[in-house]
């Protein structure tokens, strides 16, 4: 049954129903007409000074241009303000709410007054007070603040109802000049659903690029408020929601969209520290993706994933032609990368096979037992406690750079008139890599060792009376992930041109270590090809950007993990597996309870 929103006479406007009243009683029309009043001054006062000495950094002493945490304003400004349009019915810009118009300017605006705070709060703490303040901060917070204020004015998003029935074509084309149906959207030609992809992800690229590019730590936060806010704005919106849905339907279109814009983006990059940072993220991203395939698929907690990643690189170094490497050989590019992928399998094989026939939280203790020995193991073959191997403490340094095909990638070169710095050259290979891995596991979950593996992470014994062998398959995701951690580990071992036994650890406040991944896996979301991309992303760049927060690094770590598990626990990027499984699945076919029949004995209702 669909129920009518009733009529407020007295104001001309919707009310909304019994247990979805706004915070602050306004009515709906002079509740949008503050919060679009609001955004608009907070807009206006980017443009004026914030400041007025140039110590704090983004010189934000300019009338007229904006810069620093002006810019973060504007733009969670402007959104609000285009939200709080589209929720009003102007034409052109309804499709910016398929899936809700007012619970997105709340957060929107939310974020504004947050980041606006956030500046002002900043400049008064390193400058010395309130007084440093210019007119156009005090807009832009008061701006803020009126948004927020009207925004909480606004009455819940009343949901859609699924059942109702599509509108004919008459009713469709009226429909499409008055407002969207969250329920039944338009369809877009497939040239034009290619465009929205493409726009996408060059979105995606840009926000990402300018996120690595902050050159101070006060913009960096900034920008982590204002994407926060924006990002859960657009979500709620349905944006996300719909181009979830197109690049569902052109798959191939969207990845290779994606990593056409991941290809672009050492070339927005003017710093070469800047392009290291992508180039990392990219090794312990495809590092998460491979213990994706252990945790997300088959269900297997292994906290010592990172041992496989130590085993790759350090394959790789002891063939590199490092001066220090006790074994003396030179392989080429090709033959290092087989030999760290096929000794990480052959450990992977040897640790699994004993381990494996383990459960729960036993297989985790083994597996964090495996990689608290081989670090000390390589610690110890220093010619002292055991064979002069790995140079025990000292590791293996000096480490060549790569050279493929007359290409070396330790020396800058001209490309299309940018140059391109050694870590663009080892991020575009690592680039490589990553779409490697990401087919090898997209070809592994579809396939039917995949829905096997799923089979198992469900329920072991259930899987095992249909008749798959557990055991092997378990083995065979074990050797598969520590596989492609030995991968990734032999440009690894080349990026950072040594490796030592201190890299692989459990724990850490500097990735890589076991806790970084498994985290990465499980913030990102288990199980999908996006989420550990982008958990690893969020867990490698926040700690490079803020140094200054070392000491309480492993403590803000835990306490996102604690929010995480309370607010989103299947992860930033879910499949719809763990959607239903951590939230209310809205199903409207379950019958009700009945009382039994009169007379009736002998008969249980489950759950009594």
């Amino acid at each position: 049954m669909t129920t009518k929103t009733p009529m407020d006479h007295t104001t001309g406007t919707t009310r909304a129903p019994a247990g979805t009243a706004p915070i602050i009683p306004l009515p709906t029309t002079a509740a949008r007409a503050t919060t679009a009043a609001g955004s608009a001054l907070a807009l206006a006062g980017t443009f004026l000074a914030w400041t007025w000495t140039e110590e704090f950094p983004g010189n934000l002493t300019v009338t007229g241009y904006p810069g620093g945490l002006q810019v973060l304003t504007l733009v969670g400004a402007a959104l609000t303000l285009l939200l709080t349009l589209a929720g009003h019915g102007i034409r052109g810009l309804r499709w910016l709410t398929p899936g809700g118009t007012n619970s997105p300017v709340r957060l929107a605006a939310l974020g504004v007054l947050a980041t606006t705070g956030y500046a002002m709060g900043a400049i008064s703490y390193e400058l010395g007070g309130l007084v440093n303040l210019e007119p156009g901060a005090w807009l832009s917070g008061t701006g803020a603040l009126l948004a927020v204020i009207g925004a909480l004015g606004l009455p819940a998003d009343q949901p859609h109802d699924p059942d109702a029935p599509a509108p004919g074509l008459r009713g469709r084309i009226r429909h499409s000049l008055t407002a969207p149906d969250p329920g039944h959207p338009e369809e877009l030609p497939s040239w034009a659903e290619i465009l929205v992809i493409a726009a996408g992800f060059g979105i995606g690229l840009y926000v990402f690029a300018y996120g690595i590019g902050t050159e101070y730590s006060e913009l960096f936060i900034g920008f982590l408020i204002t994407a926060g806010f924006g990002f859960t704005a657009v979500t709620r919106a349905g944006l996300l929601k719909r181009l979830s849905a197109l690049t569902a339907k052109h798959r191939n279109v969207a990845l290779t969209a994606a990593f056409a814009a991941a290809i672009c983006f050492p070339f927005t990059q003017t710093n070469d520290q800047f392009a290291l940072i992508g180039a990392n993220i990219l090794i312990f991203a495809t590092v998460a993706l491979g213990l994706n395939v252990v945790v997300g698929l088959a269900g297997l907690l292994d906290l010592g994933y990172v041992a496989f990643l130590g085993v790759g690189a350090y394959a790789a170094a002891l063939v590199s032609g490092s001066p220090q490497s006790t074994i003396g050989v030179h392989f080429p590019f090709w033959a290092a990368v087989l030999t760290g992928a096929a000794a990480s399998l052959v450990f992977g094989v040897v640790i699994g096979a004993p381990t494996l026939r383990l459960r729960g939280d036993y297989l985790a203790i083994v597996t964090l037992g495996f990689g608290e020995i081989f670090r000390i193991t390589m610690n110890n073959l220093n010619g002292n406690s055991g064979p002069d191997v790995t140079n025990g403490s000292n590791g293996i340094p000096n480490i060549p750079d790569l050279e493929i095909f007359g290409f070396n990638l330790g020396l800058p070169h001209d490309v299309l008139g940018h140059e391109l710095t050694r870590s663009g050259n080892y991020y575009l290979l690592m680039l490589l890599f990553t779409a490697i891995v990401v087919l090898v596991f997209r070809r592994s979950a579809e396939s039917r060792i995949g829905r096997a593996w799923v089979a198992i992470r469900e329920d072991e014994t259930a899987a095992t009376a249909m008749g798959i062998n557990g055991f092997r398959l378990k083995l065979l995701a074990f050797a598969l992930g520590a596989s492609l951690a030995g991968l990734a580990g032999t440009v690894q071992a080349h990026v950072s041109y040594s490796v030592t036994p201190e890299q692989y650890q459990f724990a850490g406040s500097v990735p890589p270590n076991s806790a970084f991944l498994l985290a990465a896996v499980i913030l990102g979301g288990m199980g999908t090809i996006s989420g550990p991309l982008v958990g690893a992303a969020l867990l490698y760049l926040i700690p490079a950007k803020l140094q200054f927060m070392a000491e309480y690094q492993l403590l803000l770590f835990g306490i996102a993990l604690m929010l995480l598990m309370r607010f989103r626990p299947e992860g930033l990027v879910a499949d719809r597996r763990k959607q239903l499984e951590f939230h209310e699945t809205g199903q409207l076919d379950v019958p009700e309870d009945e009382p039994l029949p009169e007379g009736t004995t002998g008969v249980a209702k489950a759950g009594t």
